[in-house]
């Protein structure tokens, strides 16, 4: 599971933070428009991310998960037939998206026209994106994680260089509008997914003759018919899309009622209405991501490697699955997000400008990126053990406590309100999640107790001397600057990861966590 979560986590987090970084050269070339350039992105993107969902139906997860069932019963020819027939279904999800997103762009925009250009942008990114997820999908039921976390990382890299390039362009050589780079911004979700793809035809060609003999040398006992398996792929799939569309959901509810409960709260015009929605829902929600790809990432590792335990209805394997996926994300999940928080104005600073209220409110997204992460793994865990309707039934627990909280939220905390309303329903749903599991499998919490509070105290120390290494240097700092934030910026985190890394090396929990590999680096650290 480590090995996989490294090579998953790797490829999530380097693809998150080349996604991030470009965010400063293309904030600088669109200038006083940035904030109004993020606003129009987002908007576009939370819709494309929910029929991109729809479009792989969620079937790259379920056919990971069922082509690593098969494969432990030695029924890899089963395994590639239901590749193959996902492929089918996902050519026929992706066109329908697709064709909903193009045409049905103007309903969707939420009366604002610049919104329809950029979401039939998006619209051809639908159609390919499927069938490369799919491919992923298929690796990672052969648990090989290193092509699925490279060709993220391409796919990324295309994207990045595409949205760069364009935005360079039109900005500073045509002086364009902002609105048109937006929109080949967005396209260039398209052109990262011909990196992607390019990567993963490279791997399949590489691993073609071992998949091969394992399809020929495998049982052939089972009969499954074409569309016996196509149903299987289904049902797994549905609630597979669902769930992992949760954050999105969450997201689109943001979208749909922020503006009307702000307008209620107070007169904003929409120029300042969009500059509060860039805020929270790109400038903070791009750094928070990075470290919520540390849960995705787990997440992705642990689905197979649970269904193949419970294929083998190893309930003490999957006992100790998930309770080390649960300490692997508390290890890395807690005092990433303090770090972040600690270091709030600083990183706003460096990749937009200096602002006291987006470095709050990033502050408080990076408490709530917590259980988000938390949520993405917990969820994953239940899909790994087949407990799809539960978690179906969680996360709509979760979704009407985030609605019913969302315009006292709002009109309480104004733009903080929907990260709060987030967090809540967030942990609802998580909780819920982690007690079903505790009922069925016996979580051993009582002696991860002091492993988790363990954790936890290393993290608030890490916060600690982060945030007083910022205090600090601010005294004798500007920090409105982005060249001055840098320079508070890499101490502080150097700072804090240190004191983390020496903590945990110390007192043999990543060892414990991580294997004895973590010896020889204590050694070499000379820390006894």
């Amino acid at each position: 599971m480590v090995q996989g979560s490294v090579w998953m986590t790797a490829g999530s987090i380097f693809s998150r933070i080349l996604g991030a970084i470009y965010i400063i050269p293309w904030v600088t070339w669109l200038g006083a428009y940035s904030d109004q350039a993020n606003a129009l992105f987002s908007k576009g993107y939370n819709i494309y991310s929910l029929f991109l969902m729809a479009a792989t139906a969620g079937i790259p997860a379920a056919v990971s998960k069922l082509v690593s069932h098969y494969n432990e019963l030695n029924e890899y020819g089963v395994g590639r037939r239901l590749y193959k027939h996902g492929m089918l279904v996902s050519a026929f999800t992706g066109l329908i998206s697709a064709m909903i997103l193009f045409f049905g762009a103007p309903l969707l925009a939420n009366g604002d026209a610049n919104v329809v250009p950029v979401l039939r942008s998006l619209a051809v990114a639908v159609l390919v994106i499927p069938g490369m997820s799919l491919s992923r999908g298929l690796f990672q039921g052969y648990h090989q994680m290193a092509p699925s976390a490279i060709s993220q990382f391409n796919e990324q890299l295309f994207r990045v260089i595409y949205m760069l390039a364009s935005t360079y362009v039109i900005m500073k050589i045509m002086h364009g509008s902002w609105k048109t780079a937006v929109v080949h911004s967005t396209f260039a979700a398209f052109i990262g997914a011909i990196g992607g793809i390019i990567i993963l035809g490279y791997y399949w060609l590489k691993n073609r003759k071992q998949m091969n003999d394992l399809r020929d040398n495998s049982n052939d006992e089972l009969v499954i018919s074409s569309w016996t398996l196509i149903k299987d792929i289904i049902i797994q799939a549905i609630p597979f899309v669902i769930v992992s569309s949760g954050t999105i959901i969450f997201q689109l509810i943001d979208q749909y009622t922020f503006f009307d409960a702000m307008q209620r709260v107070g007169s904003y015009s929409m120029w300042q209405l969009n500059q509060l929605w860039a805020l929270f829902s790109f400038n903070a929600n791009k750094l928070i991501m990075i470290v919520i790809s540390l849960a995705s990432a787990m997440s992705e590792a642990v689905i197979p490697l649970l269904s193949a335990a419970r294929a083998r209805k190893d309930n003490r394997d999957i006992r100790n699955q998930i309770s080390n996926a649960l300490m692997l994300f508390y290890f890395v999940m807690i005092p990433a997000a303090l770090g972040l928080a600690a270091v709030s104005t600083p990183i706003y600073t460096v990749f937009y400008r200096y602002s006291a209220s987006g470095s709050t409110i990033l502050e408080i997204s990076a408490y709530v990126a917590i259980f988000m992460g938390l949520f993405t793994i917990v969820a994953a865990i239940m899909q790994g053990v087949s407990e799809n309707i539960k978690t179906l039934k969680m996360l709509g627990i979760g979704l009407l406590v985030k609605l019913v909280l969302q315009y006292p939220m709002i009109f309480m905390f104004k733009t903080i309100g929907p990260l709060l309303s987030t967090g809540v329903g967030m942990a609802v749903t998580s909780y819920l999640i982690i007690h079903s599991l505790n009922n069925e499998f016996h979580i051993p919490f009582r002696k991860m107790f002091k492993t988790i509070n363990q954790i936890l105290l290393y993290s608030i120390i890490t916060y600690a001397v982060a945030k007083l290494i910022v205090t600090l240097l601010y005294f004798v700092i500007d920090p409105s600057g982005r060249v001055t934030a840098a320079l508070v910026l890499i101490p502080a985190v150097a700072g804090g990861g240190l004191v983390y890394v020496y903590l945990v090396l110390k007192s043999r929990l990543a060892q414990m966590l991580l294997g004895p590999r973590m010896d020889s680096l204590r050694i070499k650290l000379h820390i006894k």
